[in-house]
């Protein structure tokens, strides 16, 4: 099961170095089992690109009945699960980096104290990298970062959050507590890299005010964004409230609130849209909206 489950995760991918980097491997790992794969179905699941892999004939006919299969297995395993008096398992839950503390670190202690046997499994990815793990079935849920309100039954909103300029202390942009957006002009800026959605819509936002943002260094990373702020005074990036909480106490950063237009961003628990959840699986998605309402709608406990 688990070599159909990579199978699909290259497939949706369609690189074998993406997945050996979202499974923190090398690439030779991931290529000897998809070939192991390919002489057991005794024909080629995948043609080289210039770009990576993609399906041939043969594993498109492949990726459909595993598919199909993989779902029947799950609602079996959920099925046989929620026959336990005890709720048991583990539950892979895909997190954006500035969620881990301090919401899933009390979501850990509250299975410890009232559910110890169910295990998490937490992996950190950006926003189209969970929502593909999602879509191949590598985690039960993920919390993740939307431009618009959840409609969906599979997704529920936990928490709206701003957006802010964030700099090194003492920066004349950021001393305010608000900062128009068209003040953002001729600022050199720390950003998330192209094709980011995150990055497409404060370009889109920039041209709709008549300039082009200008990047100094593009970088995904916040560990990276955020030292490059407290190491450069001059430069500038536009973050969200829980990834500088702790620089901001620490007085390592400052930030205004980005408005006009203020960019709000939705945090939802979002699940697959097929398959069932295991009763351990609904126990922690319980756990974790029950914990942002009594914060208050925040993701981290009032002060």
């Amino acid at each position: 099961m688990q070599d159909f489950r990579l199978f699909l995760e290259v497939a949706e991918l369609g690189s074998l170095t993406k997945v050996a980097a979202r499974r923190q491997t090398v690439q030779s790992h991931i290529s000897r089992q998809i070939s192991a794969l390919e002489k057991a179905c005794g024909s080629p699941l995948f043609r080289r690109t210039g770009r990576g892999v993609a399906l041939t004939e043969f594993g498109q006919h492949v990726e459909r009945r595993v598919r199909a299969w993989l779902s029947g297995c799950d609602e079996l395993f959920a099925e046989i699960r929620q026959t336990s008096t005890v709720p048991m398992g583990e539950v892979r839950i895909g997190i954006l980096p500035s969620m881990a503390h301090p919401l899933m670190s009390h979501v850990f202690s509250r299975l410890r104290q009232d559910y110890p046997r169910i295990v998490l499994n937490v992996r950190e990815g950006q926003g189209g990298e969970l929502d593909a793990m999602l879509d191949t079935g590598s985690v039960d849920m993920a919390i993740l970062f939307r431009f618009d309100k959840p409609r969906g039954h599979d997704e529920v909103l936990l928490a709206t959050v701003d957006t802010y300029l964030v700099s090194s202390p003492g920066a004349a942009r950021t001393q305010g507590e608000t900062v128009g957006f068209r003040m953002l002009e001729n600022l050199p800026l720390v950003l998330p890299r192209r094709p980011a959605h995150w990055r497409a819509i404060l370009d889109e936002t920039a041209r709709s005010q008549g300039f082009h943002l200008q990047a100094v260094i593009d970088a995904d990373s916040l560990r990276l964004q955020k030292q490059v702020l407290v190491e450069n005074p001059n430069l500038y990036a536009l973050l969200g409230p829980f990834s500088i909480d702790e620089e901001l106490r620490q007085g390592k950063l400052q930030a205004a609130r980005l408005v006009a237009p203020d960019l709000k961003r939705y945090v939802t628990l979002a699940h697959p849209k097929w398959g069932q959840l295991t009763q351990a699986s609904r126990i922690v998605s319980q756990l974790i909206r029950e914990t942002v309402q009594v914060w208050g709608g925040q993701m981290k406990p009032p002060v």
